[in-house]
């Protein structure tokens, strides 16, 4: 397993779709391991291919607290089939935004569909973190950022500020 780059704003792969997997293989397999061990390097509670530059619907998630054990979750083409009305807000942050923060609302709880690391057709309902954590990767597979969900100014002036780092050279 190796530690994979992660994609920073203002990078265009982030704004792009991510295309659905084919099969899941042991070369998949292999990059997930990559992805998952990226995450927790970081560290982080989800990561999206896209953020290591990779346009392909794979997500990595693990909403375990440092003193729990861990819960790798393996999500390959991943689709929300359900979202509650019922909202919650939850201050996200990041990987491909370090050192922002942001309070946002989505849906409580949702239900996703995803194949597992085997291959085979899974279905999981989600609340509180952990359907925060998938609602942002999810986005992230479709070219969404946390930071579209806040008013223009606030967007306009996160994307300024690492636009000017990029170009400084400090990203």
């Amino acid at each position: 397993m190796s530690v994979l780059d992660i994609v920073k704003i203002p990078d265009d792969v982030l704004r792009q779709t991510a295309a659905p997997v084919e099969r899941v293989d042991d070369e998949l397999r292999r990059f997930l391991d990559d992805m998952m061990e990226t995450m927790y390097d970081a560290p982080g509670i989800g990561l999206a291919a896209p953020q290591v530059g990779v346009l392909r619907r794979v997500v990595t998630v693990d909403v375990a607290r440092e003193d729990e054990e861990k819960q790798p979750l393996f999500l390959v083409n991943p689709e929300i089939v359900t979202s509650s009305e019922e909202r919650s807000t939850y201050d996200e942050g990041c990987l491909s935004i370090p050192d922002y923060y942001a309070e946002v609302e989505r849906p409580a709880s949702v239900t996703v569909k995803y194949l597992d690391r085997d291959g085979k057709e899974q279905q999981l309902d989600c609340e509180g973190l952990l359907a925060t954590c998938v609602q942002h990767e999810v986005d992230h597979l479709n070219g969404v950022l946390f930071i579209d969900y806040l008013s223009k100014l606030r967007r306009d002036r996160v994307f300024k500020k690492f636009a000017k780092a990029k170009k400084l050279g400090l990203l």
